[in-house]
C-alpha cells in the first residue's frame, strides 16, 4: 500500500504569524488545535484528510531557525510564467524574501518565509498541474533511493 503525506509541519518561533503567511500564500484559512499550533488548510467543507490537500500544521518551538538550510520543504504550483512572477511577487509582498541555498541557476523561485524556513515556487510544469497550491514535499537527503526504500 502506497503512503500519501497528508501534513507537513514547519518550526516558528511565532506559529500564528507564520500560520497566517502560509494561509495568505496558500489562499487557504487557518484554526488552531490550541497555544503552539496554528493549522493552515483548505476552507469549502474540507475534512481532514483531505485525499488532495497536504495541509500545513505550524508548531511553536522555543528557538529560531538555523541558518542550515531544512531537510523537509514545500514546492508550490503555478500554471504559467506570469503566474510564477506574480505569486513570488505577492510571497515577497506578505513578507518572504529570496533564498540562496546552493541552487545555482533553475527556472525556479527559492524564497524564505517570514522566519526563513525556504520553499520553492516552481515554473509550470504539467506533473504538477492538478495538484492544488502544493506541488510536493521535498526531503533533501543523502541517499534519495534507501529514504524512498524506508
Amino acid at each position: 500500500m502506497a503512503l500519501r503525506p497528508v501534513q507537513v509541519n514547519i518550526k516558528a518561533l511565532d506559529d500564528s504569524a507564520v500560520g497566517r503567511f502560509w494561509a495568505e500564500a496558500l489562499g487557504w484559512g487557518v484554526s488552531s488545535e490550541g497555544p503552539g499550533v496554528t493549522n493552515v488548510e483548505p476552507g469549502g467543507g474540507f475534512v481532514w484528510p483531505d485525499p488532495v490537500a497536504v495541509c500545513v500544521d505550524v508548531v511553536a518551538v522555543p528557538e529560531p531557525k538555523t541558518a542550515t538550510k531544512n531537510r523537509v520543504h514545500l514546492d508550490l504550483a503555478t500554471t504559467s510564467a506570469a503566474h510564477q512572477a506574480e505569486l513570488a511577487a505577492r510571497l515577497q509582498a506578505l513578507g518572504a524574501t529570496p533564498a540562496r541555498v546552493g541552487q545555482g541557476d533553475v527556472p525556479w523561485t527559492v524564497l524564505a518565509d517570514p522566519e526563513g524556513n525556504e520553499f520553492c515556487v516552481l515554473e509550470p510544469r504539467d506533473i504538477y498541474r492538478d495538484t492544488g497550491p502544493i506541488a510536493r514535499v521535498v526531503v533533501d537527503c543523502t541517499d534519495p533511493r534507501a529514504m524512498a526504500r524506508f
